[in-house]
């Protein structure tokens, strides 16, 4: 399946600005994606990557704001960079900026990373 990875990361930025980012996921994310973060051990799955999803959002307390700074697309690549400010029920307030590395395969995120300061 070819997907125009430009259209489909202004949905994935729209859902996403719209606090619909569980609907970009379910929508975009293949059933084997890994996910990871910075240098912490990947989750490999869907079930796995939403259910780590769902617990990560079930503890925003208050989201103030996100936005794309800087979007690259390659051969079935985007890399973006995101500010996020949010308070976060564990972390406290959380202001960055966060990269996100994803490979799609078949119209389907199939690994993503993300990089950030911590």
């Amino acid at each position: 399946m070819s997907i125009n990875l430009s259209t489909a990361f202004a949905d994935i930025k729209a859902l996403v600005l719209a606090g619909k980012a569980m609907e970009a996921f379910e929508k975009y994310y293949g059933p084997d994606v890994v996910m990871q973060e910075n240098e912490q051990e990947p989750t490999i799955g869907r079930d796995a990557n939403r259910q780590r999803e769902l617990d990560f959002f079930s503890k925003v307390v208050e989201f103030r704001g996100a936005e794309v700074k800087t979007v690259a697309f390659g051969d079935n690549v985007i890399i973006s960079e995101w500010f996020l400010d949010y308070t976060h029920a564990d972390w406290g307030k959380v202001t960055h900026d966060q990269v996100s590395v994803q490979r799609w395969e078949d119209g389907k995120v199939v690994h993503e990373r993300f990089y950030y300061a911590v």
